[in-house]
């Protein structure tokens, strides 16, 4: 199987795009639409996809990295939701992914006594573990930790009234953006032709007539099955109605704000059921997230507005030993959720997915969460009904063969990481290699200092 995405395959797929009548033709490159490639080609089907900018560009490289068990889904009530993302997080934990994934341990923490409603849950979200099969040797049960040990765990805690903390185990991934590039490398494994920097401009249920934005050439690609796999933008080639939430993260020091391995879960002041997170990084970062405020507007890269920053930083020294300022932040990054339109608030808005056919063929799969992609993606292809041959994904451990480290061009990359995003991971510039093959982009001081030698590793390979 060959698995590497670059320059010289891209050419060699773009031409054969055009001259084939494939199976299924995707239109998005996100996490849904990597993983629809992977599904319909694992089960035989010719597949194309096309990403008009690059792999992970949208929403799928803005998320909060978490693995998500469902435990916020079984406290709203949608237990069916709750129990397919358990599932899910433990397909990705144990068959598919455990390379791309890591336990995380979460402390929330307790001050001024106990707090038996969040016990309860986090016993209920156990409960799920135990229900989809993933044991406790990846995820622990949760457990009360006295005073010391929670501060132990994360020295930045405010000492003040601090009794102790529950701590719970989750998933995360080692990145979100490396986690579709690895689906859409395996799928390329499989004989499916990914396509990036190739913009639709017309979409039809039997194909799409798409730019090469490289060099302006327009193309044809024809299907038997379209499915529409572009998040937020889903509207814009179907007849959807969505409404947008963004998430907004702030990038931190983990030693400053006192993070060690340990995330942190923060009840917002005054709202029952909503949590701010500050997870910890392999990089020394921290995240601090994450908002859910409804957006008219949608951009290719959202920005952080300071009614962002100024929530996030107001919640997060709640619980923290010293006022976090503007100063402690070193980068910020948003993502627009794609929820279906429905009444109520966008925080209140379901998670579910749905997959929608439209008028003119094209399926449109939409909604939904990353932990669940495999799930969107069997039923979008399901819903082409192309062939009898069920779901594979499930059995399909992602492609893994991370270089050997060289030297360091920035926190937790080296150069051999820029050669192997070049050669084997489709990054065509220094943006694809900054921002979605490696994370430096997050941090404009760290971008600017490793921009240059990107810049040489690109000539040169």
């Amino acid at each position: 199987m060959n698995t590497s995405l670059n320059a010289t395959r891209r050419l060699l797929d773009l031409a054969a795009a055009g001259e084939q009548v494939a199976d299924v033709l995707v239109v998005g490159g996100g996490v849904t639409g990597a993983g629809v490639a992977l599904d319909a080609a694992s089960r035989g089907l010719r597949t194309v996809l096309l990403e008009a900018h690059d792999l992970a560009f949208g929403t799928s490289r803005w998320s909060s990295k978490l693995v998500h068990g469902g435990l916020r889904y079984l406290a709203n009530g949608e237990v069916k939701l709750a129990h397919e993302s358990a599932v899910e997080r433990g397909v990705l934990m144990t068959r598919t992914a455990p390379h791309l994934t890591r336990t995380l341990p979460m402390l929330f923490p307790l001050h001024n006594g106990s707090n038996h409603f969040v016990m309860a849950g986090l016993k209920a979200g156990n409960a799920l573990r135990i229900a989809a099969g993933t044991p406790a040797s990846v995820l622990p049960r949760p457990r009360r930790v006295p005073r010391h040990e929670a501060l132990a765990l994360v020295p930045g805690l405010s000492r003040e009234n601090l009794v102790g903390g529950l701590l719970n185990y989750d998933g995360q991934l080692v990145d979100d953006a490396r986690l579709v590039v690895a689906l859409a490398r395996t799928a390329a494994g499989y004989g499916a032709k990914i396509l990036t920097r190739a913009k639709v401009l017309t979409l039809q249920g039997d194909g799409a007539e798409a730019e090469d934005t490289l060099t302006g050439t327009r193309f044809s690609v024809r299907a038997r099955a379209v499915i529409n796999a572009t998040g937020v933008w889903a509207g814009t080639l179907a007849p959807v109605r969505l409404r947008p939430s963004r998430g907004s993260h702030l990038v931190l020091d983990a030693i400053a704000v006192g993070l060690s391995a340990t995330a942190l879960t923060i009840p917002v002041p005054g709202e029952r059921n909503r949590y701010a997170f500050l997870l910890p990084q392999e990089n020394g970062r921290a995240y601090l997230g994450l908002t859910d405020e409804p957006v008219d507007d949608v951009p290719d890269v959202p920005g952080v507005p300071e009614s962002d920053v100024d929530f996030l930083l107001r919640t997060a020294s709640t619980v923290l030993q010293r006022e976090l300022t503007r100063e402690d932040v070193i980068g910020s990054y948003a993502g627009l959720r794609p929820l279906l339109e429905a009444q109520g608030t966008t925080a209140d808005l379901s998670r579910h997915h749905a997959v929608l056919k439209a008028p003119n063929g094209v399926i449109t799969v939409v909604g939904g969460k990353l932990t669940t992609y495999r799930r969107m993606a069997a039923d979008a292809v399901d819903a082409a009904n192309l062939t009898r041959v069920l779901c594979r994904t499930k059995d399909i451990r992602l492609v893994d063969d991370r270089p050997a480290p060289t030297t360091p061009i920035a926190p937790g990359v080296t150069e051999a990481d820029v050669v192997h995003a070049i050669r084997h991971e489709g990054a065509l510039d220094a943006d694809d290699v900054l921002d979605r093959r490696t994370r430096i982009g997050l941090v404009p001081a760290d971008r600017a200092k490793a921009a240059p030698e990107i810049e040489k590793l690109l000539a040169a390979v």
